[in-house]
């Protein structure tokens, strides 16, 4: 799939939001290898920690529906911020586990300013299944 055509599902995506608290919407987007698609939006609650952002939302969406890692191409992130919206800590670490390393990460922002990286250079230093040996 196109990079602009899976950024304009995140941004869509994004208006689903539920941000009643942060006021911070934020968008997801991911593809598979065979080009199906799945998208996610933070959804908040007054206890913060039951929050969910949208990264993980889109990532689980697609592992209810049979995904593999080895199945995913690229994960979009989106929000109305300056620089390119960065996932943030916890998903950083679904993220490292639930996708290929070579998988893409396309930051980006409603102004159109793009990162792409890699899982691996997302979190360089992932806590894994190896460390709990």
């Amino acid at each position: 799939m196109e990079e602009t055509k899976l950024i304009e599902l995140a941004i869509d995506a994004r208006k689903l939001a539920y941000t009643p608290y942060s006021h911070f919407a934020v968008g997801a987007a991911l593809v598979t290898k065979d080009g199906k698609t799945f998208v996610g939006a933070n959804i908040e609650n007054a206890s913060y920690p039951l929050c969910m952002c949208a990264e993980r939302n889109a990532i689980y969406q697609a592992y209810l529906q049979g995904v593999k890692k080895e199945d995913i191409e690229a994960l979009v992130v989106v929000a109305d911020t300056d620089d390119p919206c960065s996932p943030c800590g916890a998903c950083r670490q679904v993220i490292s586990e639930l996708l290929n390393k070579d998988a893409k990460i396309i930051m980006t922002n409603l102004k159109g300013n793009t990162k792409v990286v890699t899982v691996e250079q997302l979190l360089p230093f992932a806590f894994s299944e190896e460390d709990l040996r």
